[in-house]
């Protein structure tokens, strides 16, 4: 199983504002050039985590972006949940298989990714936050942001 890049750019963007000190806003050109990411891509990943609450968005002359729950309080496989069109791991239907009728794979597999999902519900985003200073270095989030 593989996530989606929007669903990775979901969980990127949210580490990095919940790095951000104080609540402060950040821009969708900040996270991009960060994580060197695609600015389009970007904007419809931040206004689905706008949509589900996961952030704040704000227009306009000083507008940005940040948080909108406490890291605490996102709990990661939720946001997977939340952000994945779909978390089937193979489509019996798509091409039809003859086997579809008796085989026990999908089950197993279904059973697999409840067990991934499970294992991400157990983390929240401040459990990511372990050493922000250290993120914040990596990220080059100063150089970044005092331009």
């Amino acid at each position: 199983m593989q996530l989606t890049r929007h669903t990775d750019f979901a969980l990127r963007t949210l580490i990095f504002l919940s790095l951000k000190e104080g609540g402060a806003l950040a821009t969708i050109g900040e996270i991009a050039e960060c994580f060197a990411i695609p600015r389009n891509h970007l904007v419809k990943v931040v206004h689905r985590l706008g949509r589900l609450g996961y952030i704040q968005t704000f227009r306009g002359k000083g507008g940005g972006v940040r948080l909108g729950r406490v890291p605490g309080a996102v709990r990661l496989g939720a946001v997977v949940r939340a952000m994945e069109a779909t978390l089937d791991i193979v489509d019996c239907q798509q091409s039809v298989c003859p086997l579809a009728t008796e085989c026990r794979l999908k089950m197993m597999l279904n059973e697999a990714r409840n067990a991934f999902i499970a294992a991400l519900d157990q983390y929240t985003l401040a459990d990511l936050q372990q050493q922000p200073a250290a993120l914040r270095a990596v990220l080059r989030m100063d150089a970044v942001l005092s331009r």
